[in-house]
């Protein structure tokens, strides 16, 4: 067995990557799922990217760390995958985050995904080590991914828990230590032996090649870190001295057809609205009245009231929800006291913001 040491300015330089690549990827898919679902999947995509790479960037400045008394380097080949496991696996468990309703199900087994992720990086990092043999036991796998695993759960509960600023940044820290924990602990418990020959199934890369592919991913890391950073610090605007201009309000309120006249209404006295054609129809109580407003108006207009769309073809004040139930992808909304309307579907693009509304 080799006796080996660590560097410790590597040592805290791989920390400080994985906690800039946690908090870009974390960050960067804030408010991702109100995206329409073609640029959701391009901020996943980029987000995996980062995370991914900042595992793989993590483990390989650690790496450069390493004292051996023997030289050794790394098969191409096998340090490429295992990067690329790690971007594929974290982007595994981003698409089912931004893409499945986010129920503490989907949030647990999408931090094990990412756990796992980092435990196979690891190892198949490992692997890719040329002169020089990694030694370990199925004890030792059992225990890095045991601390892996719970970092990366915790980390996922508490940045996707509440999408907070400070859930980020707590989200980051957990993050930052699962793959660096992992990373030493894994480390700990390996022993290393002189092979004296090389069998790899790609070309040889040495420290100093390898050195300078994870500094190009580092310093990508960086920019964007720097990038996603002044936003999430970017002061808020002073209030200004000058009176502002109110907003234009419903003066006359919402206007609604009986018995051949129009009269207007309250928008709290509404319940739900319903697109009929070019118009729609309000539902008050036990009344269903006609409304020549469009779908899209009463949705611009009555915003400011709380309206949400909670269907293509529906409008809801939450005010008036009295119970939601929540299907497999989608939900209901049911409405006590309202007479025309037991119940308005939710479609599944907009179960986040109708669950957000009513404090779920």
């Amino acid at each position: 067995m080799l006796d080996y040491s660590h560097n410790g300015w590597l040592v805290a330089a791989s920390l400080a990557v994985a906690l800039m690549a946690g908090f870009t990827g974390l960050y960067l898919t804030h408010g991702a799922s109100k995206l329409e679902p073609q640029r959701r999947k391009l901020v996943v995509a980029l987000a995996a990217v980062i995370l991914g790479g900042g595992i793989w960037s993590m483990h390989f400045v650690a790496m450069l760390g390493l004292q051996l008394p023997i030289l050794f380097y790394y098969d191409a080949l096998i340090t490429l995958i295992s990067a690329l496991v790690a971007i594929l696996m974290v982007g595994l468990a981003l698409l089912v985050l931004h893409f499945r309703p986010r129920t503490s199900q989907t949030i647990i087994g999408s931090g094990i995904i990412v756990g796992l992720g980092i435990v196979v990086m690891h190892y198949i990092g490992m692997a890719g080590m040329q002169l020089c043999r990694p030694v370990y036991n199925l004890l030792d796998v059992a225990l890095s991914t045991l601390a892996s695993v719970i970092l990366s759960v915790a980390a996922i509960w508490v940045a996707y828990g509440n999408r907070t600023q400070r859930n980020i940044l707590l989200g980051t820290i957990c993050f930052g230590l699962a793959v660096f924990s992992m990373h030493f602990v894994a480390t700990g418990l390996t022993d290393f032996v002189a092979t004296g020959s090389a069998g790899g199934a790609g070309p040889a890369l040495d420290n100093q090649i390898l050195a300078m592919g994870v500094t190009v991913s580092v310093f990508l890391i960086c920019g964007a870190f720097l990038l996603t950073g002044i936003s999430f610090i970017e002061p808020k605007e002073q209030p200004s001295l000058e009176p502002v201009p109110k907003p234009a309000t419903l003066r006359a309120g919402v206007p609604f057809e009986r018995e051949g006249q129009t009269f207007f209404t309250e928008p709290a006295s509404i319940a739900a609205i319903r697109a009929e054609g070019h118009y729609t129809v309000l539902y008050m109580g036990s009344e269903k009245l006609f409304c020549p407003w469009s779908i899209t108006e009463a949705a611009t207009r009555l915003k400011p009231d709380g309206f949400l769309r909670a269907h293509r073809s529906y409008l809801v004040n939450p005010k008036h929800v009295s119970s939601f139930e929540r299907h497999k992808d989608n939900g209901t909304c049911y409405f006590d006291g309202v007479d025309a309307l037991a119940k308005v579907p939710v479609s599944r693009s907009r179960l986040t913001d109708i669950r957000e509304a009513l404090g779920l």
